[in-house]
């Protein structure tokens, strides 16, 4: 017999799951974590990968920051003046409300950046004036990278719009108000 000897702990090592590993790794993809560590009995396997540089998402709703085109309010050829005046129906009704006190006010279920289209160029959800149903969607928050539909607590009339799109929100900011 030649070669090196053997010993018991050198045979009671079984080789390494290449399976599991590569079921770890699919699972990172997956959740977008960035390590998984699994142990059984003696064998312990962590994967672990470094976090991608920050870099601009790319998905199909507007990455969060202004949006690079004006509100849907204002016509892109539109004298500076016709902006403000676009807007001014917003800001006087919201200015004689207490949005904390109004029972009809929707809140910000969450911190993130709301938006008022469901994409950039598309019309938005709702405007001041208009009806809308229980359910039905009047926002959208980004948080995390996941776009969260926000559905009218009840059936009403919007009155006030407190939120331009890509603008960040706080949890519990009044976004809009149902009467």
């Amino acid at each position: 017999m030649t070669g090196r000897p053997k010993d018991e702990s050198s045979m009671s090592q079984k080789p390494f799951d290449y399976d599991l590993i590569r079921q770890l790794a699919v699972i990172l993809d997956e959740t977008d974590l960035t390590e998984i560590e699994v142990e059984h009995d003696k064998l312990k396997i962590r994967v672990a990968r470094q976090p991608a540089p920050a870099a601009p998402a790319q998905f199909a709703m507007p990455a969060p920051g202004p949006w690079p085109f004006p509100p849907m309010a204002a016509p892109a050829a539109a004298a500076p003046a016709a902006p403000a005046a676009a807007a001014a129906p917003v800001v006087a009704e919201t200015k004689a409300l207490d949005p904390a006190n109004h029972p009809g006010t929707l809140a910000s279920p969450m911190v993130g950046t709301a938006y008022r289209a469901p994409e950039p160029g598309a019309k938005s959800f709702v405007e001041v004036g208009d009806s809308v149903r229980e359910g039905q969607t009047v926002l959208i928050v980004e948080a995390m990278k996941h776009m969260n539909q926000i559905a009218a607590p009840r059936s009403g009339k919007v009155t006030a719009i407190f939120v331009e799109s890509g603008q960040p929100v706080e949890y519990g900011e009044p976004l809009l108000i149902i009467e």
